[in-house]
């Protein structure tokens, strides 16, 4: 539970919390340092597993921005393809349009033969019809010119429409490897987490999860401490009103990496779909989120207002107004309400600025 974030607010810019809780993130050792070893009864054990199961989580959060990241360039190169496609297709048409055309225009000039203009001029019995004739002759000339033109256009835009498809699909490949990558990562560490904790026996589990909370109550006191919520007294916008009011109508649901509802979440699953709720598209990553979205200072946020987390930006949760904030914390934990200043923070994004 969090201590002394002061009530979460009612009414349109937050709702008051059936419950307090707070996840200790902390960064910890790296998560492919040594492992914790077996688990024993002893404090310092369990500190130390605990820090190990931390690193472990944080570790997965980052390969799933990764993941997520990865998903977004996947979909965004298929849609290019697509679009390459079709323009290729609508030039093939275009082209062989173009060649039956010429085609004509050709045998049409064959025909004419290739005696010169002035004695064709001499010869011919209706010197005023002939000359009308030539200049129909010289447009259909003027005509063929245009088409051989344009043909050899169509023929260099198809060269580069071909380049770029290659391009793509190369970019495709690259990324859809990345992706699999960043799953196969993902489920080593969570894995590797489910296995430790497998080790603790339920009284264990239980003084684990008492210690996580005692952290997050000391990071959020030592906030609270600096006189931060002295200085925050912006209202949510509209916006962010139906933000906040989606994001804490999911407080209770599993979180699950790469999730974006309706029945489980990850951290910025949450976010992502809160901010549509919101009318407004944001980035899918926390990352990206911290990387486009307009940044404010953490004294001037609002409730709907993302805090991003860690030196990674790996973690986001939705500020509520009254140093609280709701998120999707961990697999094996569930959407609720933390305190703001639980877990290190990065900075501050407004989706509606």
């Amino acid at each position: 539970m969090y201590a002394s974030a002061g009530r979460v607010a009612d009414g349109p810019d937050g709702r008051a919390a059936g419950r307090e809780a707070a996840e200790r993130t902390a960064e910890g050792p790296d998560a492919d340092g040594p492992d914790a070893g077996e688990v024993g009864p002893g404090a310092d054990r369990l500190d130390r597993v605990h820090r190990r199961i931390e690193a472990l989580y944080r570790a997965a959060e980052r390969a799933t921005d990764a993941y997520n990241a990865a998903q977004e360039r996947v979909e965004d190169e298929q849609k290019k393809i697509v679009d390459l496609a079709r323009r290729i297709d609508s030039a093939q048409r275009r082209r062989d349009a173009l060649q039956r055309q010429a085609g004509v225009l050709a045998s049409a000039q064959y025909r004419a033969g290739g005696v010169p203009d002035e004695v064709r001029l001499m010869l011919n019995a209706d010197p005023e019809g002939y000359l009308d004739n030539a200049v129909l002759a010289r447009k259909a000339q003027r005509a063929a010119t245009g088409v051989a033109g344009e043909l050899n256009r169509l023929a260099a835009g198809l060269r580069d429409d071909a380049h770029s498809a290659t391009v793509r699909w190369e970019r495709l490949d690259a990324e859809r490897a990345k992706k699999e990558k960043a799953r196969r990562d993902i489920k080593k560490k969570l894995d590797e987490a489910k296995k430790i904790e497998s080790r603790l026996a339920a009284a264990e589990k239980n003084r684990l999860k008492g210690l996580e909370e005692s952290r997050a109550r000391a990071e959020q006191q030592k906030w609270l401490d600096t006189g931060i919520l002295e200085e925050i007294h912006n209202r949510a916008s509209g916006a962010g009103k139906k933000a906040v009011s989606f994001a804490t109508a999911q407080i209770g649901k599993d979180y699950v990496w790469g999730a974006e509802g309706p029945d489980t979440f990850d951290c910025s699953g949450l976010t992502l779909r809160a901010w549509q709720a919101g009318g407004r598209t944001i980035p899918r990553t926390s990352q990206e989120q911290w990387r486009r979205l307009p940044r404010v200072a953490v004294t001037d946020m609002r409730p709907g207002d993302l805090i991003i987390y860690f030196s990674d930006a790996s973690h986001v949760g939705m500020y509520l107004g009254d140093g609280a904030i709701v998120h999707a914390p961990r697999p094996g934990r569930q959407v609720t309400i933390a305190g703001a200043g639980s877990m290190p923070i990065l900075g501050v994004v407004r989706p509606d600025k």
